[in-house]
């Protein structure tokens, strides 16, 4: 396993302009430098955390999935004087797409970096977005060939994913038809069997999400969190109660940050509005999205109207969740967040947020862009090599005009020029036909127009027939271009956002995570290519 790191072309304003140190760092506290991170450490110092009752939820959390002693040993420090790197993802199947495995990788690597440079502890935390209720998103993967395979059908009623229970017969059968397309490796027997015994075990989306990440991350400490689970509800009840008192200030601080940010060009991340309340009302698993009328916070499907004062009892019920506006407030009330660790989706919104963190007298934490990571197998590095070029090539789009030209090379320019000067003739002869019903007062030119239309399109179709039966006679040579596109941009996005981490393990092996792990990353915006 080799890594190299490269400069991509930049693809999103937003990210640029922040790792640039452009208009975008002044939506945040903090600038992405070692000093930066030093004197959040110290702004943490009057931040109050209850330390001992955080540690039991996290324990009593992850305690039925089996607690490392890497795990002890954070969780023992985070009792103490231990700070805080954060990252989160919904609960995907298989773990989601690979940027899921990204962010947990990055969120240790940041730990472990500011623990020796600040000389204070740092634990790896990962906090899991098991409230949200559109399991759409996650009910799903893509096979090899870029084949969409859902699991059950589509949701009528959203559940939280933490309380969307899971046919394991059924996902039996799902788990078993996504390997059969990895195809068959030294590993894929004793890879299919471990997760299969996760499946005989499974409860829930969120469950099945921790059984695997965890088996993947536990020798390095990740702790984790459920955002749903009931216990951490209970533990944040005064701070629902600080984000309810503050609820109209901050929707109208976001909201004017946002318009802020479609004012210098950036898209609207969010669709803030002075109305939000910014949470949710949870029952039975489901949750609704409140906003403010009157002085009440009401929710006509869920036929819920509260005042301030019923909207902190039920906070203290643990009925509410938070939404993007408030779960980063809500993480930094809970955890003392030395960096939260983010995609491009997270930045956005989360530049929208300062003065909102403001208003309950916090600053926002470090943001960190995660690790984007492209893994290259050796057959691809192979095809790559005999079309001379490089993975950075591939990443910026060079594959698709290396196409166009090998097509061009091939292409029978007799035959098309033969049928153009066809089309010409009968173009021509068609005008000179026209002249003549004019001049004889025939009025079927309409009928004539048909006519030559007719002709023309059943030359471009005998065109696309020759070019398809050229193609076909270079089929070895086209599909290069395919299996390096499907491999480096399915989608025509990096391969962190289609697939799983799971037909990488297939073909390296069970130690994939922990190889990726011992590779010197440098968290600076470059992207990571890893040769497998």
């Amino acid at each position: 396993m080799r890594l190299e790191q490269v400069e991509l072309k930049a693809t999103n304003p937003l990210l640029n302009s922040y790792q640039q140190q452009g208009d975008v760092a002044a939506f945040f506290h903090y600038e992405q430098t070692q000093e930066a991170f030093e004197q959040r450490l110290n702004d943490l110092k009057n931040h109050p955390v209850r330390r001992q009752e955080l540690a039991d939820i996290i324990r009593d959390f992850m305690a039925p999935y089996g607690l490392s002693p890497k795990d002890e040993q954070h969780l023992k420090e985070l009792e103490e004087n231990a700070v805080a790197v954060v990252g989160g993802q919904q609960a995907g199947l298989l773990t989601g797409p690979l940027y899921s495995v990204h962010k947990a990788i990055t969120v240790i690597v940041l730990a472990n970096e500011q623990r020796e440079k600040l000389g204070v502890p740092v634990v790896p935390v990962f906090w899991i977005a098991g409230e949200d209720h559109d399991i759409d998103e996650i009910n799903h993967t893509f096979t090899s060939t870029l084949h969409k395979v859902n699991f059950g059908e589509k949701t009528k009623h959203k559940k939280q994913a933490s309380y969307t229970v899971l046919d394991r017969v059924a996902l039996t059968e799902w788990v078993k038809e996504i390997f059969a397309s990895f195809g068959e490796t030294a590993y894929t027997k004793d890879l299919l069997a471990s997760v299969l015994a996760e499946v005989e075990q499974t409860t829930t989306f969120t469950d099945f999400f921790v059984r695997l990440m965890h088996g993947l991350f536990k020798e390095y400490g990740l702790l984790m969190l459920d955002a749903a689970d009931e216990k951490l509800r209970a533990y944040e009840a005064p701070y629902f109660e600080r984000l309810i008192d503050h609820s109209e200030e901050i929707a109208k601080v976001v909201t004017a940050r946002e318009a802020h940010l479609v004012e210098l060009g950036y898209p609207m991340p969010i669709g803030a509005t002075e109305d939000a309340a910014n949470l949710f009302y949870t029952e039975d698993g489901a949750r609704y999205l409140l906003v403010r009328k009157d002085g009440k916070f009401l929710n006509h499907a869920a036929n819920v109207h509260f005042t301030v004062d019923e909207m902190k009892q039920q906070a203290a019920a643990g009925h509410f969740s938070n939404n993007v506006v408030t779960r980063p407030m809500m993480q930094d009330m809970v955890l003392p967040v030395l960096s939260f660790v983010g995609g491009p989706g997270e930045l956005a919104y989360w530049s929208t947020l300062k003065e909102g963190f403001e208003t309950l007298g916090m600053k926002v934490p470090v943001f960190t862009p995660r690790l984007n990571i492209t893994m290259v197998t050796s057959h691809t590095q192979a095809l790559l090599d005999d079309l001379q070029l490089t993975v950075k090539d591939a990443l910026e789009g060079k594959v698709d005009d290396l196409r166009e030209s090998f097509k061009a090379q091939v292409y029978d320019k007799e035959a098309q020029q033969t049928l153009e000067t066809t089309k010409r003739l009968i173009e021509k002869q068609y005008a000179a036909l026209h002249e003549h019903l004019i001049a004889n007062d025939l009025h079927v030119n309409t009928l004539v127009d048909k006519n030559l239309n007719f002709h023309k399109s059943q030359l471009d179709f005998m065109m696309r027939k020759i070019e398809q039966e050229v193609l076909m006679k270079h089929d070895v040579a086209m599909r290069r271009f395919g299996d390096i596109e499907r491999d480096l941009l399915p989608l025509g996005g990096f391969q962190e956002r289609t697939y799983t981490p799971y037909p990488y393990l297939n073909d390296y092996g069970m130690t994939l995570v922990d190889d990726l792990l011992t590779l010197p990353y440098t968290i600076d915006g470059r992207h990571q290519i890893v040769y497998l």
